[in-house]
């Protein structure tokens, strides 16, 4: 037996792209080396282009009931004056709301639409890739049982990488390429149930990472109905470097101490919103090295490719991570159906459109440009400030706004008028 499509990793990537190939009427297994799955992690965005593909998969209303549509983003400087804020998603003009939604619940929703549409089968848990070869038309991948150890082989006609950032698929694709790419700054994230702050719907940043920066924003519809939020925060803290000195593992599932990022937070109250407070009542606390990797001159070779965080890891700054990531399993998908049987070529032309589109956002993000402006606050205004124009120039406010298009890479003109990239 030979399997169509295989996938590595049952993430938010590996899932949308079972579902997307689905849809097109491909073949496809997921394997993942977790025995289990569970809603576990914290808060994500899903930018507009992000909701259109889900919507255009039929997931719409169960986001919609999931995770909170975002109505605005606002920064702050660390003393709760406002510097700048726009309308999000339907408010913006896109065709398509944003959506802050539990990354565990994402996954939850997805990993369900799975199975009920491809079957219980078509998602092999405590299955690990271990590595490809050649073999005619087709590819050998040897698969492990995590729980006995005991490899075996199957065939395939492509094999996706999206196994995340310590992919093993990119590892034998890319040998030797190191570890992930630190820049100096540490994140705590927690997730909280809290009364509503700041309008109930906003993604709120303060600060900046010349320092110490926090976001902020609600998770959870079912929260919202309760008359109480689901809050996901995220502090992010920029050390001196260390001589020889690096992040340690970057697990997004390593625990924090509350004594380590409070003192960074003393003092803080960003509207009706009590920092500190919001910190010492949340139960479990990540700590995590944001991180990314040089973009690759090339994904994949033959009928092998990777996607989403095994591709094109980047820092958190836009909000776009696992939203690039659901952009990679509609495209696959759909290069895939136009050029088949020839999964290599199909691979080869999602690469191509996909690859430079995505290692401008690692760039991009890179930069930091939007914390640029928040760190000139931080500094002409040290006390705080009554009018944000007796801070920053016209001409600066508009490069603010002008970061965020850069980083979130996408357009509400462009979005709005091009055509599906579904194939039904």
């Amino acid at each position: 037996m030979t399997v169509d499509v295989l996938i590595a990793g049952a993430g938010i990537g590996g899932l949308t792209t079972a579902l997307s190939l689905h849809a097109a009427g491909i073949g496809v297994r997921v394997v993942e080396p977790v025995d289990v799955l569970r809603p576990v992690g914290v808060g994500i965005n899903l930018l507009p282009h992000a909701v259109r593909e889900l919507t255009e998969l039929g997931l719409g209303d169960m986001l919609a009931a999931t995770g909170v549509q975002t109505a605005e983003m606002v920064h702050y400087d660390r003393h709760g004056n406002r510097i700048w804020g726009e309308p999000r998603g339907l408010a913006l003009g896109y065709h398509w709301p944003q959506y802050s939604i539990h990354r565990g619940a994402l996954q939850m929703l997805l990993l369900d639409a799975v199975r009920q549409r491809l079957g219980d089968r078509a998602v092999v848990t405590g299955t690990a890739f271990v590595r490809f070869m050649e073999d005619g038309n087709a590819l050998r991948v040897v698969l492990r049982d995590v729980a006995r150890g005991r490899e075996h082989a199957v065939r395939v006609r492509a094999l996706v990488g999206a196994d995340g950032l310590y992919s093993t698929v990119r590892s034998r694709l890319h040998p030797g390429e190191g570890p992930p790419r630190w820049n100096g700054v540490r994140m705590w994230r927690g997730v909280t149930e809290w009364h509503p702050v700041l309008g109930g719907r906003t993604v709120a940043v303060a600060g900046s990472n010349a320092q110490a920066k926090l976001v902020v924003y609600p998770i959870a519809r079912e929260a919202e109905l309760r008359g109480r939020a689901l809050l996901n925060w995220v502090a992010e803290v920029r050390f001196p470097p260390e001589p020889g000195g690096g992040p340690g593992s970057a697990d997004w599932n390593r625990g924090g101490r509350l004594s380590d990022v409070l003192p960074h937070y003393a003092g803080w109250r960003i509207g009706d919103l009590d920092v500190p407070a919001l910190f010492a009542a949340t139960r479990r606390i990540l700590e995590y090295p944001m991180v990314d990797r040089e973009p690759l001159p090339w994904w994949g070779k033959g009928p092998v490719t990777l996607l989403g965080d095994a591709a094109h890891p980047m820092y958190p700054v836009g909000s776009n991570g696992g939203s690039q990531a659901i952009l990679d399993a509609r495209v696959l998908a759909r290069c895939l159906a136009l050029t088949d049987p020839d999964r290599a070529a199909g691979l080869r032309a999602y690469e191509e459109i996909r690859r430079e589109a995505t290692a401008a956002l690692v760039l991009a993000n890179r930069e930091m440009p939007a914390d640029r402006f928040l760190a000139a606050v931080a500094e002409r205004a040290p006390d705080g400030f009554e009018r944000v124009q007796d801070v920053l120039t016209p001409a600066e406010l508009g490069e603010l706004e002008a970061a965020y298009r850069w980083t979130t890479g996408t357009d509400v003109a462009e979005l709005n008028g091009r055509g599906s990239w579904g194939l039904g």
